[in-house]
């Protein structure tokens, strides 16, 4: 794909103002008002503008009218990064919904932008997937707490990164790409119930697009057990060791005898369990003053470690922990998944995910563990 270099480059922008909102809250989502409003009482923040702010932070100096909504679903974060936005639509400020995004999008469609960037989650996406007519190129900022969908950049930085590419002329594939939810009720009970809802167009450049989530299932359990007996037999006295979420750290914790949050984060502490399905606020106020380490694993056809689906792993408690007490677990089945691209953290802060990158051990066996390369986008 190339633009229209006679003209300026008209780009849409759509931010789901709630996405991830439930993330650091532990409530593996965000789905439905009612969600959102008891995760904004329990003390989340909404990340979602801040999100799109680093990817509007690429673009600064470009030839670019951008198009957008008004107030928290794009005008803000807008004019936050020096833009003067074209602002279409109405909304009631506070209170939006799924369907402010898809009359957001199909107006923005009709405005004539050559593509819509978009903020949120697996439910975001599903949302621009059936107000769009097929065809009509997208590219997802990553916001949301869950995201299977294969529409999304690897960060909110790589999203920006690829509509610069778009707004310099540089040739930019288009290719369909699933978009994939799952039912956050089934979800919250620990099960994973993923379903196709359709394709979207979107930019090709695969530095910055993640892949549609794999689901792991092919991994052998013998591997799985051979890990955690690993990990059991290094674990140190008097350390507070938090538990990511994943089937691959679950097995972890079955070889413990615990019982285990599969979408949630869990701390123990010699070999018992402390604090189940953990927020951010919690983990931040059960490790202070502790030793501490976090154990998580791999998001399999992804790569990514930190951000996704772990909010509760908040930047200042990685901060606080420090890469070397970053546990990294994973089957060499899951790193040939992904064809030697690098591991992948989105924390949420930039000057983190640049501190976290470079090469960190991965244990993949029983005493068996190789270097792999967290990457710096």
């Amino acid at each position: 794909m190339t633009n229209n270099t006679s003209r300026v480059f008209r780009l849409g922008l759509i931010i789901n103002p709630l996405a991830g909102v439930g993330g650091s809250v532990a409530l593996k989502g965000s789905d439905g008002a009612e969600t959102a409003r008891k995760a904004l009482a329990l003390g989340a923040e909404p990340k979602a503008q801040l999100r799109a702010l680093a990817a509007l932070s690429v673009l600064s100096g470009l030839a670019i009218e951008l198009v957008t909504y008004p107030g928290e679903m794009g005008e803000d974060a807008a004019q936050s990064a020096g833009f003067e936005p074209f602002v279409i639509g109405s909304i009631q400020a506070g209170h939006t919904t799924a369907e402010d995004t898809e009359k957001a999008a199909l107006a923005m469609y009709h405005e004539g932008v050559d593509l819509i960037m978009f903020a949120g989650g697996d439910g975001t996406a599903r949302n621009i997937c059936h107000a769009l007519p097929d065809q009509f190129p997208v590219l997802g900022i990553p916001a949301g707490v869950k995201i299977h969908s294969g529409v999304y950049a690897v960060t909110p930085k790589a999203a920006g990164e690829v509509v610069a590419m778009l707004v310099r002329g540089e040739l930019v594939t288009l290719g369909d790409q699933e978009v994939r939810d799952i039912d956050e009720a089934q979800f919250r009970e620990g099960r994973v119930r993923a379903k196709y809802y359709g394709e979207l167009l979107v930019p090709q450049e695969h530095r910055y697009l993640q892949n549609v989530k794999s689901g792991g299932k092919e991994v052998e359990e013998l591997v799985l057990t051979d890990i955690a007996a690993d990990l059991v037999e290094q674990m140190e006295p008097d350390i507070r060791y938090i538990i990511g979420s994943g089937t691959t750290v679950q097995a972890l914790m079955q070889e413990l005898g615990l019982p285990n949050t599969l979408l949630g984060v869990d701390l123990i502490e010699n070999q018992k369990l402390l604090s189940s399905d953990c927020t951010a606020q919690e983990l931040l106020a059960k490790t202070a003053g502790s030793n501490t380490k976090i154990i998580i694993t791999i998001i399999g056809g992804q790569g990514h470690i930190l951000g996704r689906g772990n909010q509760q792993l908040s930047p200042e408690l990685i901060r606080r922990v420090g890469k070397d007490n970053l546990i990294v677990i994973a089957t060499k089945t899951k790193l040939a998944e992904l064809g030697g691209r690098p591991l992948i953290v989105d924390t949420g802060d930039a000057e983190l995910d640049k501190e976290l990158a470079g090469v960190i051990p991965v244990v993949t066996g029983y005493h068996d563990a190789v270097l792999y390369r967290i990457a710096e986008i």
